[in-house]
């Protein structure tokens, strides 16, 4: 008999959500984080909105638990105490030559089941009275959230039903026996071995690694993550009410491009951008030398913004599986029985929208494994 009848591998939103979700029908259940703490990665250092599923292709996953996740984390957060606001959201067509962009990300949004509206240049700016505008989309559904509130509730639910959150845990090896999994941990050098009847993955900037560890060829099924840096600057306080909600630009074909963002507290920030990174370190680092560059994107909103109005705030580290210059691509969340690893669920390339999905996509591995 297996040591556990359930192991997930990952303790950012994700991993904590599929956790809460399925702690209560296989016991025992671990989860196993390589951080000191659940939550450190990529699901702490995010925007923390609650995206109404806009921009996604029609019939993706990303599409689909997008607002499948977002009507979930509504109830929770109304049921739970959880930190949130239903702020709203303007996107913003600062050129002419931007709207027919609009259109589509109008048509595109409401193909997916987001509820938006066309507004014209006044009526936006009789919402943010400061961007520049000729027309734009209202977003009545978008919100913020306290990540870490709803990892906390995700982490609580989960020990309550008998999960095992273990910390300082990182996964170094898995092997296929008969009837289920060995895996390899590291605590702190020390190595040791347990078996689990199903592993999830949801290692996040890792599940390629994790993937790779249970003998996929990651390569060859399309499974290599690449990492991409987001870097956001700050307003300082006497300024935090130049705008009051979300106000995004048409985005590119490779981001949504520099947002403001409000937060929780009511301060405002700008970003993230995107820098692919040549290598696999976590460097959260943010260079002093961008604040010109982004004061410039920060200018197509706000025109008024000077670089020294500017101060570096933080920034996040995305699991890619596009290259740079490529389109996006959907998430991969797929149970492994055709690869010979029956009860073994991969989660690879969770970016966003994953903070608003991860309720969805907890309920998605719990059909695949059932």
């Amino acid at each position: 008999m297996a040591d556990a009848a359930c192991t997930v591998i990952g303790g950012g939103v994700v991993g904590l959500a599929i956790a809460a979700e399925l702690s209560a029908r296989y016991s025992p259940l671990i989860l196993t984080e390589r951080n000191q703490k659940y939550g450190q990665e990529t699901s702490s250092r995010n925007s923390e909105v609650i995206h109404a599923g806009i921009y996604y292709p029609p019939g993706s996953l990303k599409a689909g638990l997008c607002v499948e996740g977002r009507e979930i984390l509504y109830s929770l957060c109304a049921r739970h105490e959880i930190p949130y606001r239903k702020i709203t959201k303007v996107i913003t067509a600062t050129t002419a030559s931007e709207l027919n962009d609009l259109e589509e990300i109008y048509a595109r949004g409401r193909e997916n089941g987001a509820p938006l509206e066309m507004l014209t240049r006044d009526q936006v700016q009789s919402l943010e009275p400061q961007i520049v505008s000729v027309g734009g989309v209202f977003s009545p559904t978008t919100g913020i959230i306290s990540a870490h509130g709803l990892m906390d509730y995700f982490a609580g639910a989960a020990r309550q039903a008998g999960a095992t959150i273990q910390t300082r845990c990182t996964v170094v090896g898995i092997s296929r026996r008969t009837a289920d999994y060995e895996i390899l941990i590291d605590e702190g050098g020390t190595r040791s071995t347990f078996t689990s009847e199903r592993v999830i993955n949801a290692a996040g900037l890792e599940a390629d690694t994790i993937a790779a560890y249970a003998g996929i060829d990651v390569d060859g099924e399309g499974y290599r993550l690449v990492y991409s840096k987001g870097c956001y600057f700050a307003l300082p306080p006497r300024m935090s009410g130049s705008v009051t909600r979300l106000v995004y630009p048409v985005p590119t074909k490779h981001s949504l491009g520099v947002h403001a963002v409000v937060d929780l507290g009511g301060r405002l920030k700008f970003g993230p951008d995107a820098t692919y990174l040549s290598s696999r370190s976590l460097d959260y680092r943010v260079p002093e030398e961008k604040r010109h560059q982004f004061a410039e994107s920060v200018r197509r909103i706000l025109p008024f913004i000077q670089d020294d109005d500017l101060t570096p705030d933080m920034c996040g580290i995305r699991p890619k599986l596009q290259r740079e210059g490529e389109p996006p691509r959907d998430f991969i969340i797929r149970e492994e029985s055709e690869k010979g690893l029956p009860g073994f669920v991969n989660l690879i390339g969770i970016e966003s929208p994953g903070l608003t999905a991860s309720p969805a996509i907890a309920r998605l591995v719990a059909r695949l494994i059932s």
